[in-house]
């Protein structure tokens, strides 16, 4: 029986983004220099492939410092920030702590501190609940921030009296949405001060641009991510608004549903990315799969190639990484 005939086009850049690639290093390296349990304050990167593969090695997952014991182990801070409340409350416990922040979302803490610092309101442009905004806020006093998540918000905002207004956004957002609302906050409010440095990071831009270019004409377009990953479910969002006839989030290559594609004597056309916290070990099977289901053209759609890198904290860099200790995300070579 001759094989139904699909193109897949291959989006780059996809997959890990330095920060996380950072924050996944800083727990193993952490494990290899400590031993284990390693603490980790909430999901490192919100994918749980990733994090079971961490717990296979020795890391403890926790909701709340107050669920570690009295431990000389460290704990680590995950890649999405946290509010300043948790490292104080660490240093009172004498906690060894090891902060994975993301270094361009502790760009955006230090734009919001540097509005509040100069008398100005914040406005945070991102989703209620994520910990990056949650991490985010808790830079700051309270009430000396307010998020805004939609155009709505941005129509009922009433701000303070004889304040002035700096806004900042969370890294992952939707960059076509977003400019929406940057565009509606600045009608509204022309003297609104921008952080100095755009605040979407350029993992996010990246990935959503190579969806935008691969998206036109796709029958059927999966985003490799985590339900409640951030810029994953933004990917979905790009891919459905670029013409894909239908756009999916899946976790593995399990949850793919097959009858989706449906028959046709045409060949049918694939796009596949995946979101900043999905390990390439994952794309490698699902494109496996498809070979194995169909007469398969690959292709890459590549729009950008990164190069960045974000070192670890000095505490970590006398430790080697070897290529082994990554083989759980990245596959064998």
């Amino acid at each position: 029986m001759n094989k139904q005939k699909a193109r897949l086009l291959l989006c780059g850049p996809r997959g890990f983004c330095a920060g996380v690639d950072r924050a996944i290093q800083i727990v193993v390296l952490a494990l290899k220099k400590y031993g284990a349990p390693v603490y980790v304050r909430h999901e490192i990167v919100h994918n749980r492939y990733v994090v079971e593969g961490l717990e296979n090695l020795g890391a403890v997952f926790v909701k709340k410092l107050s669920d570690i014991p009295d431990t000389q182990q460290p704990v680590i801070f995950s890649a999405h920030g946290v509010p300043k409340s948790v490292p104080e409350a660490a240093t009172q416990r004498n906690l060894l702590y090891l902060d994975a922040t993301c270094p361009l979302v502790s760009k955006v803490h230090k734009q919001a501190m540097l509005h509040e610092r100069r008398g100005r309101h914040v406005l945070l442009v991102g989703h209620k609940g994520h910990p990056e905004v949650i991490g985010t806020m808790g830079q700051l006093p309270a009430g000396a921030a307010t998020l805004i998540e939609t155009i709505e918000d941005v129509k009922k905002y009433e701000p303070p009296k004889d304040t002035g207004l700096g806004f900042v956004t969370q890294t992952t957002l939707s960059v076509d949405d977003t400019s929406d609302i940057i565009a509606g906050l600045k009608v509204r409010f022309p003297e609104i001060v921008a952080p100095a440095a755009e605040s979407i990071c350029y993992a996010t831009t990246n990935r959503q641009e190579a969806v935008k270019a691969a998206a036109p004409g796709t029958d059927v377009f999966l985003v490799v991510g985590a339900p409640n990953s951030s810029n994953s479910n933004r990917l979905v969002d790009v891919a459905d608004k670029s013409g894909a006839k239908h756009a999916a989030l899946i976790q593995n290559v399990g949850e793919i549903d097959w009858g989706s594609f449906g028959q046709s004597t045409d060949e049918i056309k694939i796009g596949l990315s995946a979101g900043a916290s999905a390990p390439e070990v994952l794309i490698n099977e699902i494109v496996e799969e498809f070979r194995s289901r169909f007469d398969l053209t690959l292709e890459l759609a590549q729009t950008m190639v990164e190069d960045e890198q974000f070192m670890v904290m000095r505490d970590l860099r006398d430790v080697p990484l070897e290529a082994s200790d990554m083989t759980f995300v990245n596959g064998t070579n």
